[in-house]
């Protein structure tokens, strides 16, 4: 047959709407013995509150292999641009640096 279809093939599907993403500047990560949960959230200079914009719930299997690809495209990005420094960086990102607003 000709229209075999290749299992090591997956087409994902990406919608505009899900193309725009979610921007975070904050994860939460906690476990189970069953479950990685990951909680994007958003938190802004000034503002005592802050929401959780996408939660991600991974098997431990799934959670590993996260790290294991972030680690690998961290490391081809540093290669890239140069290393990516931690030592400055709150983990509360409250002021964003720039010139206070004025009225």
């Amino acid at each position: 047959m000709e229209n075999k279809q290749n299992k090591d093939h997956l087409d994902i599907e990406l919608t505009e709407e899900m193309a725009e993403g979610i921007y975070s500047n904050f994860a939460i990560i906690t476990h189970s013995n069953s479950e990685f949960v990951v909680d994007f959230v958003r938190v802004m200079p000034g503002v005592p509150k802050a929401k959780v914009k996408s939660r991600i719930v991974l098997t431990p299997q799934h959670a590993k292999r996260l790290l294991l690809a972030l680690n690998d495209n961290i490391q081809k990005f540093e290669e890239q641009n140069g290393h990516i420094s931690l030592n400055d960086v709150s983990p509360f990102p409250m002021n964003f640096g720039g010139p206070s607003a004025q009225a």
